[in-house]
């Protein structure tokens, strides 16, 4: 399938150098629009989709003050904030070019051009530009994909920005109201347990109880006792009755977390409950009815343990009709600062440094871990604004110092040779901002050329 040709405006009013700039793009396969006049130039932008600009700076005959060009700059900075322009003049001021740059210009070429290197430059800016727009157009999907989710379903106050817990949590939803147990898999502290109340909260038993067991929190011989409820006598220390998970359950949602560690005895017990929705309590003969939806939660790999014989398979296969895997915090970078910014006590901020160590983090702990953190550092931060000292994390590292003396002449044109004349590329291999190369060059006397 072929790709669209990339687009560029042409707007100077000599039609000889249109028509040179209209050629060479084609033979690059690059389209061009061409218009005489700013007014001419504003009318096409407005209708026609243009991914750079190649502007004149003078238009008026006899003109050389590239006040008109400034102000068609700006009104086309105005009106598409991030469209590429580059200017194009004999006009040599390179103060006010630098001015223009600052003001957003991505380059100033001076005429006559180098063909090599506009063909460069073009080519550069339009791939950066498409690939921003390219994230642009994903961020505003992920916005309304995130406002849909949060518009139609109950999801139970939990922040989140990345897509790849926006997948778990539209899915999710999607099986709520299906009467079907569900299994979530990942690893600790991830959050299975509040993707869990989601499912609960748009469920058809959305009114009905949410009730947790988890099975690595009790000893194997106390887990059905947890699970069924026993009758007085029923084991060592049961002096009255009591009723089990299941039946507290009735009507609602069981989540069972940490799964895995069911012994085998529960799970044929589970497994019976879940196909026939009837069970005893230790110690009694008497059948119980109850309607429960069963969610399981489980950082274990369930088919080793299959492989292993400590985890039987059919009821496997039973509480895997739909298997949801959230990913470790660390695969869903997004998410940790909206929720370090969410997890704050008091009028507390995070710094740049301290958001960048967050980010570089590994969280082998996940949320629970980025929670204990934050609440940590709220604390003992002894001003309202968190720096990296106060997380108890590596801090990220340093940025790249600045070169301690200005780049001298020689250095400058070898590395304007090496970027093919680009003065942008260039000024990021010297670690300069373009003005401050321009200005460089300007009092050194080099030209684009050199």
């Amino acid at each position: 399938m072929s790709t669209k040709p990339s687009t560029v405006l042409i707007i100077d009013d000599n039609a000889a150098v249109a028509m040179a700039l209209d050629v060479l793009f084609s033979l690059h396969d690059i389209a061009a629009l061409r218009a005489a006049s700013p007014e001419e130039g504003l009318a096409l932008l407005a209708r026609e989709p243009v991914d750079l600009v190649i502007q004149d700076m003078n238009f008026s005959h006899d003109t050389t003050s590239g006040e008109e060009g400034v102000a068609l700059f700006r009104a086309i900075r105005r009106q598409y904030p991030d469209l590429p322009v580059i200017l194009l003049t004999a006009w040599t001021h390179l103060d006010a070019a630098v001015d223009l740059i600052k003001a957003g210009a991505a380059d100033y070429l001076s005429k006559p051009w180098n063909d090599q290197r506009l063909l460069a430059t073009v080519s550069n800016l339009v791939e950066l530009g498409q690939a921003n727009k390219a994230l642009h157009q994903s961020a505003q999907r992920e916005r309304r994909a995130r406002k849909e989710l949060e518009e139609q379903f109950d999801l139970r106050g939990l922040v989140w920005r990345d897509p790849a817990t926006e997948r778990v949590l539209s899915l999710a939803c999607q099986v709520a109201r299906a009467d079907v147990p569900v299994l979530i898999t990942g690893p600790n502290g991830t959050g299975k347990e509040r993707i869990a109340e989601i499912i609960q909260a748009n469920s058809q038993v959305a009114s009905g109880p949410f009730v947790v067991l988890n099975c690595g929190a009790l000893p194997a011989e106390l887990i059905e006792a947890e699970l069924f409820g026993a009758e007085a006598g029923a084991y060592t220390g049961a002096a009255r009755a009591r009723e089990g998970k299941f039946e507290a359950a009735d009507g609602g949602t069981l989540f069972l977390d940490e799964i895995g560690n069911l012994p085998l005895a529960g799970q044929m017990k589970l497994l019976r409950v879940l196909e026939t929705g009837r069970f005893e309590r230790l110690g009694s003969n008497r059948e119980r009815q109850v309607n429960v939806r069963v969610i399981s939660a489980t950082n274990a790999d369930l088919a080793a343990m299959i492989r292993a014989g400590t985890f039987r398979e059919d009821l496997f296969y039973r509480l895997n009709v739909i298997e949801l895997r959230l990913p470790p915090l660390a695969a869903r970078p997004g998410d940790i600062l909206a929720l370090a910014h969410s997890f704050l006590q008091g009028p507390r901020q995070l710094d740049a440094g301290a958001e960048a160590a967050l980010l570089a983090h590994p969280w082998p702990g996940n949320v629970r871990e980025l929670k204990n953190v934050i609440t940590r550092a709220s604390l003992l931060a002894s001003g309202s604004m968190i720096k990296v000292a106060d997380l108890g994390l590596p801090a990220a590292p340093p940025p790249v110092a600045a070169p301690d003396a200005e780049p001298d002449r020689d250095t400058i044109v070898q590395a304007l040779a090496r970027a093919n004349h680009i003065v942008a590329q260039a000024a990021a291999d010297l670690g300069l901002s373009r003005q401050a190369l321009y200005r460089r060059m300007e009092r050194l006397g080099i030209g684009r050329g050199a």
